[in-house]
């Protein structure tokens, strides 16, 4: 079997992190993490069996295959071209599988640095929550060559309900930007729907059940919507902040590729509103009362 032959590193066990790392060890892969400020999911990790060391470069070393999942583009290049980094530590054969939410632009750049020291790169990023990384069952989108993936597939199917190869390297940032404007371009419509609905005297109930008996329902629409109607915003736990990041990303992902962004740069302006009012943490479900107060509810 070929498993126990991976090693596998992981680097940004975090919230996503964690749950796709602890699928790796559970599946017989020898893993190596990266020690992160937020010791409790790598003592976890340790205590399953994975290997602690202090740098990029040592896990580079001790691993076939390494994962990454951060919070952004700038980070990831820190961690593979900085001191210490992935590309101190290259050997020939290894793979770099980026999972973070990440500018392709940059993950191309990332990638040539990386080919010209004979280490191959994917994109591999994840659509659902942290609850799907803890129970293996996420979707992941992967950018990169196909022989690459094959090599990669054993080690990324531990996590994986779903993988889904779409394009070259790069590819795969620019589909999960994609989704993350779309989904986000949502919520803030709906956010805007309940703003005028109040300040129209429409009832917030009224407007549930109409959408919700026609071909506008959707499961993002009750997420969003169990929040004015419930006080309970647990369905989407993503802050306005991360939106903002992302469909700024997705703002420029369309620029570099010669597209319009018309709905694009609209969303991001309402995201960096909310976010000038100090509202960075906050869930996105509640993008409707940042809004509501804005028009004077």
């Amino acid at each position: 079997a070929m498993t126990g032959k991976m090693r596998v590193g992981f680097i940004g066990a975090g919230l996503m992190g964690h749950g796709m790392a602890k699928n790796l060890i559970e599946k017989g892969f020898s893993l190596t993490v990266m020690g992160n400020r937020n010791r409790k999911p790598i003592d976890h990790l340790v205590s399953l069996g994975a290997r602690e060391v202090s740098s990029a470069r040592a896990v580079a070393e001790a691993s076939d295959l390494v994962f990454l999942c951060l919070p952004n583009s700038e980070i990831v290049g820190r961690v593979v071209l900085g001191a210490e980094g992935i590309l101190e530590g290259a050997h020939d054969g290894l793979i770099v599988a980026d999972s973070t939410t990440a500018d392709p632009g940059e993950t191309k750049r990332i990638g040539a640095a990386l080919r010209e020291k004979g280490v191959a790169m994917l994109d591999t990023p994840l659509t659902m929550t942290p609850k799907e990384a803890e129970s293996g069952t996420l979707n992941v989108l992967v950018g990169g060559a196909e022989e690459d993936l094959e090599t990669a597939r054993p080690a990324i199917e531990s996590f994986a309900k779903n993988i889904f190869h779409v394009g070259p390297l790069g590819a795969a940032h620019s589909l999960k930007l994609i989704n993350n404007f779309m989904s986000m371009s949502m919520v803030a419509l709906f956010a805007e729907a309940v703003t005028t609905a109040r300040k129209a005297d429409v009832s917030i109930a009224g407007l549930h059940e109409v959408i919700s008996a026609g071909a506008l329902n959707n499961g993002l629409f009750q997420k969003v919507m169990d929040w004015p109607l419930k006080q309970d915003a647990s369905g989407l736990q993503f802050a306005i902040e991360n939106a903002l990041k992302d469909v700024s990303y997705y703002n420029r992902a369309a620029a570099d590729a010669g597209s319009t962004a018309m709905i694009g740069s609209t969303v991001q302006q309402i995201y960096a509103l909310a976010n000038a009012q100090g509202e960075g943490k906050t869930h996105v479900p509640k993008l409707m009362d940042v809004m509501g107060r804005l028009n004077g509810l």
